[in-house]
């Protein structure tokens, strides 16, 4: 690359990083207000927030890279149209692929991003993010039951807490357990821990006291106890059972789905999710490509590109929305899935034609009159 390539190259770059990370960072912002209510009204320490937000990013990013890229593209070339920077080097001899190679180079970059985001990252995370969000919500001291309510996890239990104080302990507790119609239980305690582990969802409480009604006698039966474990296993869900979505699948369960009902069931939205992974990246050098073609293309306007620009802001949303399309009608029929290939492979070959058959060239008189 030569240095003025170099100095393009570094703007476009820049541009990119910036509008990536405003969008990556505005995404986040939205994506985290469904984990607040985790926080605030359910116990769940800030640090989990976090952590959570965290393991989104990458899918985040595989989102907007592509609308980065492109939009940085076209706030570049236009600054050095409109700075006469281009002119400069069109003067200078500089064809029209030197100048729109490093908006090319940035594209093809982009891709091998949004490979490595897509076949690994995205999937990584994601099935992280899926494991943690099913342990949260399996976890009944931290996320299920919620102080001042009367928490029904399961029928036939009932539990009362008054209020938290720290991460995952309880106080002021009321249980009924009459799971056993023919024991009914109720407990009360100071205090208790709530925790989940191999064996199941257990609530240890300490300082309390258990009532049990004989309904032959009806004798009550009272007896305190320093400390007591109320099981809540019979209400855990196992993990191992658990379907992995197609989002947080890696690309060979994808492409081969297994033997399992749920894989043959959804084979079709499987294979397709499949070839979306592959086909997706593709489009970051077709935006770019598009971009470049429609900017630097046609005559020199002194009254500015605009008319470019919304060009190419709807050619980017038509070739979106017949990805969308494509993608939707191959979950139901695969033979659409070359086509998903096909569309920004077309794009790309097509802008770059287009930047070949339309060399800038303006003629002396055209200059001067809009001189």
């Amino acid at each position: 690359m030569t240095s003025i390539g170099g100095y393009i190259f570094r703007q476009l770059a820049l541009a990119t990083l910036f509008v990536a990370g405003a969008l990556t960072l505005l995404i986040s912002l939205f994506g985290s207000l469904r984990l607040i209510d985790f926080i605030v009204n359910r116990g769940l320490p800030v640090s989990v927030l976090f952590e959570m937000s965290a393991l989104n990013l990458p899918k985040f990013m595989a989102v907007v890279l592509p609308i980065a890229i492109f939009a940085a593209i076209l706030a570049v070339y236009n600054k050095l149209t409109n700075d006469s920077e281009l002119v400069v080097m069109r003067a200078a001899g500089i064809g029209q692929l030197s100048l729109a190679r490093p908006g090319l180079i940035l594209g093809i970059l982009g891709v091998l991003i949004g490979y490595a985001l897509h076949l690994y990252l995205v999937p990584a995370t994601t099935h992280a993010f899926k494991l943690q969000q099913f342990n949260y919500r399996n976890s009944y001291g931290s996320v299920l039951l919620q102080e001042q309510r009367f928490n029904t996890p399961v029928d036939g239990l009932t539990i009362y807490v008054r209020e938290r104080s720290g991460e995952g302990e309880l106080r002021g507790i009321f249980a009924h357990d009459s799971r056993d119609p023919e024991r009914p239980v109720t407990y009360t305690a100071e205090r208790g821990t709530a925790s989940q582990s191999v064996e199941g969802t257990r609530v240890v409480l300490f300082n309390g006291s258990q009532q049990e009604v004989d309904r032959d006698s009806g004798r009550l039966t009272l007896f305190n106890f320093d400390q007591y474990s109320l099981d809540l296993s019979l209400i855990g869900e196992d993990i191992s059972t658990r379907w992995r979505e197609p989002e947080e699948r890696f690309l060979d369960s994808l492409l081969w789905p297994g033997d399992g009902l749920h894989d043959r069931t959804y084979a079709t939205q499987l294979i397709a999710e499949g070839h979306r992974r592959l086909a997706s990246p593709l489009h970051i050098l077709a935006f770019a490509a598009v971009a470049v073609a429609v900017l630097l293309s046609g005559d020199l306007n002194r009254r500015g590109q605009t008319s470019r620009i919304l060009l190419a802001i709807a050619l980017i949303f038509a070739i979106q929305v017949a990805a969308l399309g494509l993608f939707n009608v191959s979950r139901r029929s695969l033979a659409i899935v070359p086509f998903s290939y096909a569309l920004p492979l077309g794009a790309i070959l097509l802008s770059i034609y287009w930047l070949v058959r339309n060399p800038r060239q303006r003629p002396a008189a055209a200059a001067a009159a809009d001189a």
